[in-house]
């Protein structure tokens, strides 16, 4: 189903990468040797991608991206360039993916806990300005504490609600966002990027060979991938519900099979004490210890056979 649903929606054709300028490389003298093989040719002194092996390379980050979002992780998002960040903070607020789109901080996946410290400082001085502690403090004060908020917010409002590290990351140019392809692959985290021909796509995991300056080219992958992201939400709900289910079906079986077990001990019971009540209406005085015993056995036997029969039926169901 899912292999289904990340197909369906991928439309893309070489003439839309084209018309987007994927195409172009940067000058040949500015180039990384380990992009030629997605190097078509070069013209006029730039070098040419080879589009039908970004489509490809689309395609293959797409349902990568796809499977990670459905299995219920996120995908961090950074462009932190002019071109990309409008672009990666609409998509990412739009489909709750964290986004760095301002300035990368160091040890933001390899330091975690001290960024989550931030983010709590930043969250007590939102506090401190809604419930009116500003108000009470020096104006000299108060401006201090607001451009550090500002600061914060700039540095962590896409990833304050990142509470665990990411199920993949997202890049808009490896050479730029360079700490933060490292510190993803130093925690083995799997890396989508847009690698141009200046890039060394032996650092990514999921190259996507094209422009990474243009505007449109970065907005046509954000796009795809965000459409992938959009259906494996929708998978991951589909899957959460399935498992609710599943588990709730458990818990039913599990009640059902307390409920016989506490029946064939209750009947078990009272087959004993009939029994026992039968023997001493039909015992002399002096036999009455010799039945107790044997009503007792009876009672043991009785139960024990109560718990088999449960056991199997549990076994069966």
């Amino acid at each position: 189903m899912s292999e289904t649903a990340v197909d369906s929606n991928f439309n893309v054709k070489i003439e839309d990468l084209l018309e987007a300028g994927l195409h172009f490389g940067h000058q040949a003298k500015r180039w990384n040797p380990k992009m030629k093989r997605f190097i078509y040719d070069e013209r006029k002194g730039i070098y040419i991608i080879d589009l039908a092996k970004t489509l490809a390379c689309l395609e293959e980050a797409r349902r990568f991206v796809y499977e990670v979002v459905a299995s219920g992780k996120k995908i961090l998002m950074v462009g932190t360039k002019k071109q990309a960040r409008d672009i990666i903070r609409e998509v990412a607020e739009r489909l709750g993916q964290p986004y760095v789109t301002f300035r990368w901080l160091g040890g933001t996946l390899t330091n975690h806990q001290t960024i989550r410290s931030s983010v709590s400082r930043m969250r007590n001085l939102e506090a401190m300005e809604k419930d009116g502690t500003f108000s009470r403090l020096s104006k000299k004060e108060v401006s201090r504490l607001r451009r550090q908020l500002e600061k914060l917010r700039r540095n962590l409002e896409g990833i304050a609600d990142m509470e665990q590290l990411p199920g993949a990351v997202f890049v808009v140019d490896t050479n730029r966002e360079a700490i933060a392809v490292a510190e993803a692959r130093r925690l083995g985290i799997p890396v989508v990027a847009i690698v141009d021909t200046n890039s060394d796509p032996d650092m990514v995991d999921y190259p996507i060979p094209g422009n990474d300056d243009a505007i449109r080219s970065i907005r046509l992958v954000v796009n795809v991938l965000a459409s992938a992201i959009e259906s494996a939400l929708k998978e991951h709900e589909r899957r959460e519900a399935a498992r609710a289910a599943e588990e709730k079906e458990r818990e039913r079986r599990a009640e059902e099979i307390r409920r016989q077990r506490e029946e064939a001990e209750k009947k078990a019971r009272a087959a004993v004490l009939e029994k026992v009540k039968k023997a001493r209406q039909g015992t002399s005085p002096g036999g009455e210890s010799a039945a107790a015993e044997e009503d007792s056995e009876a009672a043991g036997a009785a139960e024990g056979a109560g718990n088999r029969g449960v056991v199997k039926e549990s076994e069966n169901g």
